[in-house]
């Protein structure tokens, strides 16, 4: 039988979604969109268990950077805030810019892009489709930047006994880098700091030289006792002793990030009328945006997603002990529908109608299910699928690949993935091609349950060293 699905549902829900506006993790947007998707799961005939987590939350309310000449006072466009890197008062805080030296007022930091840093780092490829489709041999972009480059500056500004600081985006286009919500994996800093284009940047350079004075501010709301709840349901098969995990994050930034529960509701729709063969368990899952607090550590692995604290407060859902039922598969579901936009000659454009599906799969059992369902579903695709690799698996499927549960995950990466705007990217989102995976990863639910616990078999674990280069 054909998988049916409806695209006026998942538009309306995408129209819906983005009427809340930025859904940073536990921001008025956030809750809104929470008991949207809870009312929309009763709607369709399900109740949702909910989990409420307490946590501290920062949120910008101003960012200004001001340089003060001898002429006069300057503005400089801020391009965005570091997510709770810190804050100033109201008034912000004035002083001399500088380069990285100890106990400087406002350090100014070049921040270019990757040139020459192998992709092999991060990713193992397992194989593509096209089959001559490979990941770009370098680590670019600004996502690549803000969690490597940034993460480092910072921690050195802090260190050094910086007050503040700005970051300079570099070899990136302003279009690109405008509205960037990055990064978002580190603690509360206590040092203020903002990003500006490079455009900007090159003024700010020259200030620098001439130790002009600045006032840099970051005003932002802190919130002690902030909540985020996370939810799951469970959809009924015909064996309750197995299951599947179907997951994904609530809170987000704009239409792709995250429109993943879009895609769930979707899918619970179908399955009203179709019942699978084991139980599935729906996990929308909040504090992906704010993972240091909701993350639990259950590996060695240096970053955990958020799932993993859903799933230590509900072991008896997946580890099969005592009489806890047993999860034999996942599938994590992040950013459907993305077109590929890049910088071409340092202009911001589309450049294909589909981004590179990232897509990690826990197995090669697991990475043959992805192809078949591709192949049966799928018109416009352009996957390759990874083994975890270096403690690396990016999104929310990481956290049941850490326990062993074979995993699908897709975590598309487009550099306009963490951007907050106005129009919520929707003129870079594709809604037949969300239609298409969302039926894919129907079908690649359908061919797990075709398959015993024992050949489904377990997660493989991740790889070391360099990673490999798919033959095609």
């Amino acid at each position: 039988m054909s998988i049916q699905l409806s695209k006026e549902n998942m538009l309306k829900g995408m129209n819906d979604m983005n009427a809340f506006g930025s859904r940073l993790t536990g921001s008025k947007g956030h809750h809104e969109f929470v008991e949207y998707l809870k009312e929309e799961v009763r709607a369709i005939g399900y109740e949702p268990v909910s989990d409420v987590k307490t946590f501290e939350r920062w949120e910008e309310k101003e960012t200004k950077l001001v340089l003060h000449t001898k002429k006069g006072d300057v503005d400089i466009p801020v391009a965005s805030a570091f997510p709770y890197s810190g804050e100033t008062c109201p008034e912000g805080f004035t002083g001399k810019l500088s380069k990285l030296r100890p106990f400087k007022d406002i350090v100014v930091m070049r921040m270019p892009d990757f040139s020459r840093i192998p992709s092999a780092v991060a990713f193992s490829e397992r194989r593509a489709m096209p089959a001559d489709l490979h990941l770009t041999r370098f680590y670019k972009g600004p996502v690549a930047v803000a969690f490597v480059k940034a993460t480092i500056g910072i921690f050195l500004a802090k260190f050094t006994g910086a007050k503040s600081a700005v970051f300079i985006w570099q070899k990136m286009s302003n279009e690109m880098v405008q509205g960037q919500y990055l990064n978002f994996i580190l603690g509360h800093l206590g040092i203020p700091t903002l990003w500006v284009n490079e455009e900007a940047g090159k003024e700010l350079l020259k200030a620098r030289k001439k130790k002009t004075k600045a006032t840099l501010t970051l005003d932002a709301e802190i919130e002690k006792k902030a909540t985020a709840e996370s939810f799951y349901v469970v959809v009924p098969g015909k064996n309750h002793k197995e299951n599947v995990i179907i997951n994904t994050h609530t809170d987000g930034v704009n239409a792709v990030e995250e429109n993943g529960p879009i895609a769930m509701l979707e899918m619970l729709r179908y399955y009203k009328t179709h019942q699978p063969e084991r139980d599935l368990i729906f996990a929308f899952v909040a504090g992906h945006f704010r993972l240091p607090a909701f993350e639990h550590r259950n590996s060695i692995a240096p970053v955990q997603q958020a799932t993993s604290g859903w799933l230590n407060d509900h072991r008896d859902l997946w580890d099969g002990k005592r009489r806890h039922k047993y999860t034999v598969a996942a599938l994590a579901l992040e950013h459907f529908g993305c077109a590929e936009w890049k910088d071409v000659k340092g202009v911001y454009q589309k450049t294909n109608d589909v981004d590179i599906e990232v897509t990690y799969t826990g197995n090669q059992v697991m990475d043959d299910i992805l192809y078949q369902a591709l192949e049966e579903e799928r018109s416009k695709v352009r996957t390759v699928s990874l083994r975890p690799h270096n403690f690396m698996h990016f999104g929310e499927g990481q956290s049941t690949f850490n326990v062993g549960i074979p995993d699908i995950s897709l975590c598309v990466a487009p550099d306009y993935l963490t951007v907050v705007s106005e129009g919520q990217e929707m003129d870079k989102f594709d809604l037949d091609l969300m239609e298409e995976q969302v039926r894919a990863f129907i079908r690649m639910e359908q061919l797990i349950n075709e398959k015993s616990a024992k050949e489904l078999g377990r997660a493989q674990g991740y790889t070391f060293g360099l990673g490999k280069r798919h033959k095609g």
